[in-house]
């Protein structure tokens, strides 16, 4: 029994219904017509789901109107296709010249191969001084890129097995370049992916059934995101028809929209139960209280969860915004499940939900006496605790100094993709920057002189002759060997120079510089997005708790945790440490899509947990006007659900940490990490200090502010 006292009881039988607590209402009494609805969409575009995964496109890493991406396509229309998205295949042979006996038969046998692919342009065949190496062993066939990168993605995948089974008596095939790199990534990737919901989803399940103490009700938030998760696979087919999505997009989508479902439903299934079975309300007005309450909070959270990730669009590359509208369609469609769906379901449930109940759970009990013992505990030592958990945030955020991030390398395949055989393959043949070979499109006119700025720079090992188009363009390409691996950073120096000092026509691409474009784009971008997003976080908090202090103060917290889970990042992936245990190989630094991607993704799940606790403060507050009702009442409803749902995202989130290629690692221990910090030392300990140490003033609002704002209210008076 807590010590504070309880507020005060509202007749809630003669309640009048809000907007939502009407929507309720109006779902249950049109229960078979909104069921039949939800019936009709799922399967609709379920229909199309079981193809997500072949047909989303598996490129777009490039930033949009980038010199390189320019270099690129002009390279594909003007020169056969011998762009940074064609496809090398290396013929190996440790016993002799590849280009003699068997081997030519093999490299007869790949050119007819490629010939006979429609969606291949001109394949050329290996030429000595270029794509044969000194010692005749290691021959590349380089086949044109005939479509854009989306495709030749594809055609790598198609061609791949065809192509490796060529090989045999001593001779090794294996395509390589970034098509089949983004192939193979992308088959890891699915793979880990798989694995991780097979760990996850029993691992969700059992924590569910102790959060909630029965299985029916445990249920119900993964029945209800897999519907979510249905609908929105199958539209990402439909919408890839008008705009690539990439297949990035599916995989966030999946892995955070059961995150998010979760815990959206967690939040209204506990309202239902304690208005239902525990304030004893009939079965109608549980559902108008519940939708009232908890599924504002879940609105406002959706809200916010949504206008974080639409800062992402700012980032002018397609894979980031097609990841990000991918993982914005899937909140929708839980969102919409959560708010629409959930009632009817909780309704013809109704008591029938504690069905199958652990023996020690108090049906309805929605106001948790260990939650409010430790508000009250909180209350009490507010300094120590406050000092306690910035002490340690910040200590974890500290090695976020010295982050250095880049563009992933060839290492995050597993050493048996056919791209990391095939790039060894052309590192040792050919030297260390064969694999990120530079292509210098230039006007005709100044070819001769763009091949002297190339031949006399240190950073490049060696330039093939200048080769004219021949459709009448005036272009010319120069092929440019740089002296170091393609990951190096040297490499962006190497560019930075030859920009500067080759003829001003000239236009510097190639993969390797495809990447350092859209790492000068996202380092660009990262601070526009963060502050986008801090500052649209805020506004909505403001909105919905209509107290700028304490919107603030939620905003700011965030902040901490995010740094944090970055300081950690640094330590394990930059520095390397618990890589054996993790299974993977340092790259020395952090994937350079992570900060601005991962800080919005890391945002909105903080905003979920904030609103949903300061959500129930401002019900306490605005029902008693006492602020340690306030924050004591919120830890006491919401402390459980904020713990349970940490628990799953943390679940969810670790379980990538532990299977496939290198970026899904990443993925899994940020954001794990960051929920992990943010719903138990954030949310559950800083933010209730904060309202303790603030009081009144968390929740005062001058007049003038009041009136501009909308009335929105948590209370169900």
């Amino acid at each position: 029994m807590t010590t504070t006292s309880a507020p005060p009881r509202l007749d809630t039988s003669a309640a009048r219904p809000g907007p939502l607590g009407r929507l309720g209402l109006w779902l249950v009494a049109h229960a078979r017509l909104v069921t039949a609805g939800w019936i009709l969409v799922v399967v609709a575009l379920g229909v199309f789901a079981p193809q997500v995964e072949s047909e989303l496109s598996g490129a777009g890493w490039q930033a949009d109107g980038s010199p390189s991406v320019e270099a690129r396509e002009l390279a594909r229309t003007h020169f056969g296709g011998q762009a940074s998205s064609a496809i090398q295949v290396v013929v190996h042979r440790d016993d002799g010249p590849v280009t003699e006996g068997r081997g030519a038969e093999v490299i007869a046998a790949v050119t007819a191969r490629l010939e006979a692919e429609p969606r291949i342009a001109d394949v050329v065949a290996p030429q000595a001084g270029a794509t044969l190496s000194a010692d005749g062993r290691t021959a590349i066939v380089m086949a044109g890129a005939g479509v854009d990168t989306n495709e030749m993605v594809r055609v790598a995948t198609d061609l791949k097995q065809p192509l490796q089974d060529l090989s045999g008596d001593g001779i090794e095939v294996d395509p390589t370049g970034s098509s089949l790199l983004w192939s193979d990534f992308n088959e890891a990737n699915l793979e880990a992916m798989l694995t991780s919901e097979m760990i996850s989803w029993p691992l969700t399940l059992t924590i569910l059934v102790i959060a909630f103490g029965a299985l029916v009700a445990a249920g119900l938030p993964l029945l209800l995101t897999l519907a979510g998760l249905v609908a929105s696979a199958g539209s990402l087919v439909l919408i890839n028809e008008l705009v690539p999505v990439s297949i990035w997009a599916m995989n966030f989508a999946m892995m955070f929209s059961l995150a998010l479902g979760i815990d959206y439903a967690l939040f209204l299934v506990v309202r239902y139960r304690a208005a239902r079975m525990g304030a004893g309300l009939t079965a109608r007005r549980a559902v108008a209280e519940t939708m009232d309450t908890a599924g504002k909070a879940v609105l406002l959270s959706g809200l916010t969860v949504l206008v974080s990730l639409s800062a992402v669009m700012l980032v002018p590359s397609p894979s980031f915004r097609s990841m990000a509208g991918g993982i914005m369609i899937s909140v929708v469609f839980v969102l919409a499940a959560t708010l629409t769906l959930l009632p009817i379901v909780l309704f013809g449930l109704d008591r029938r939900i504690d069905r199958f109940s652990l023996p020690w759970v108090t049906t309805g009990q929605h106001r948790s006496r260990r939650f409010a013992a430790w508000g009250e505990r909180l209350w009490q030592r507010p300094a120590a605790w406050g000092a306690a958990s910035v002490i340690v945030l910040l200590a974890l955020a500290s090695p976020v100094v010295g982050l250095r991030t880049s563009m992933p390398s060839i290492g995050v395949l597993p050493d048996d993709a056919s791209a990391r055989v095939g790039y060894d393959r052309v590192q040792d043949a050919f030297g260390d920057g064969a694999p990120g070979t530079l292509q210098v499109v230039v006007e005709a006119s100044q070819a001769e002189a763009a091949s002297s700025v190339l031949v006399s720079d240190p950073g490049i090992a060696g330039a093939q002759p200048a080769r004219l188009a021949t459709d009448g363009s005036g272009l010319a390409i120069v092929q440019a060997v740089p002296t170091v691996d393609p990951s190096d950073p040297a490499l962006a120096t190497t560019v930075d120079r030859l920009r500067s000092e080759l003829p001003d026509t000239a236009l510097v691409g190639g993969a390797a510089v495809e990447n350092i474009d859209l790492k000068s784009q996202l380092d660009r971008s990262t601070p526009l997005v963060i502050g986008v997003v801090l500052a649209l976080g805020f506004v909505l908090l403001l909105v919905a708790l209509q107290a700028p202090l304490i919107a603030l103060l939620g905003t700011l917290v965030s902040l901490l945790s995010t740094a944090a889970a970055f300081g950690v990042a640094r330590l394990v992936f930059q520095d390397g440490w618990g890589a054996g245990v993790l299974g993977f190989e340092s790259q020395g630094f952090l994937d350079a899509w992570a900060p601005v991607f991962f800080f919005a993704m890391i945002f909105a799940i903080a905003m979920d947990y904030t609103v949903f606790l300061l959500a129930s403060a401002k019900e306490h507050y605005e029902r008693t006007g006492d602020p340690k009702e306030a924050m004591v009442g919120a830890l006491a409803h919401s402390g459980r659900v904020i713990f349970a749902a940490g628990a799953v995202m943390v679940v969810v989130f670790f379980t990538f940490a532990l299977s496939g290629p290198l970026p899904p690692k990443e993925m899994g221990v940020v954001l794990g990490v960051a929920v992990l910090l943010d719903a138990f030392v954030v949310r559950l300990v800083l933010l209730p200090v904060l309202l303790r140490l603030t009081g009144h003033a968390a929740w005062y609002a001058p007049a003038w502010l009041r009136r501009a704002l909308p009335t929105i209210t948590f209370a169900h008076h």
